[in-house]
């Protein structure tokens, strides 16, 4: 049995990559594996422990960091996050696509952590600043403040885009969902051959 794939959809808070995520996990014949990370804030409505992520306090946190059980991990708005290392590597080792959604330095992290073929790493683009900023307000779940820090640091992001092997535009969510489906079909494809 071939490793599995380690794809990584990345890009700016409020970009859409949750709601991307739910649309292409729905395509059983992609074999995808959700990776769930960890972190320290607290559930926003209707999230679940174990479902959207790993909801842990700051002692179990860290001491995952000292652990090395971490791909990668950060620190924003005064939360930790973080891809547990045990889970993705247990998932690619069976066969199975993992998928990472994660923010941009996590998935930097990654990239420079993880050196083999089966890496696909998309980054996701609003069609405007204007569209991620009326994205991160519609979620109602933060504060002025830490939507201002979202978009500033949003804005910086977009630059990172060409260090990314594919560059997806969520201007419709089906037709971007579709596209990284196909995306994934198509490495899976050259996986299978090497």
């Amino acid at each position: 049995m071939s490793k599995g794939l380690l794809i990584i959809l990345s890009g700016p808070s409020g970009v859409g990559k949750g709601t991307l995520r739910k649309h292409i996990m729905r395509d059983h014949s992609l074999h995808l594996f959700y990776s769930i990370s960890m972190t320290t804030r607290p559930p926003r409505a209707k999230e679940k422990d174990g479902k959207d992520y790993y909801f842990v306090d700051d002692e179990t946190f860290q001491k995952n960091i000292d652990e090395g059980n971490f791909l990668e991990w950060a620190e924003f708005v005064g939360y930790r996050y973080g891809t547990p290392k045990d889970k993705v590597e247990q998932m690619r080792n069976e066969g199975k696509n993992v998928f990472l959604e994660i923010e941009v330095n996590g998935a930097s992290q990654v990239l420079n952590a993880v050196h083999d073929d089966g890496v696909v790493p998309i980054f996701l683009l609003p069609p405007s600043l204007e569209a991620l900023e009326k994205r991160i307000r519609r979620r109602k779940s933060e504060s002025e403040e830490v939507i201002m820090e979202r978009l500033k640091k949003g804005q910086s992001e977009l630059k990172y885009a060409s260090q990314y092997k594919y560059n997806v535009l969520n201007d419709r969510v089906l037709r971007a969902a579709n596209e990284i489906c196909q995306i994934i079909r198509k490495e899976m494809t050259k996986h299978l051959k090497q």
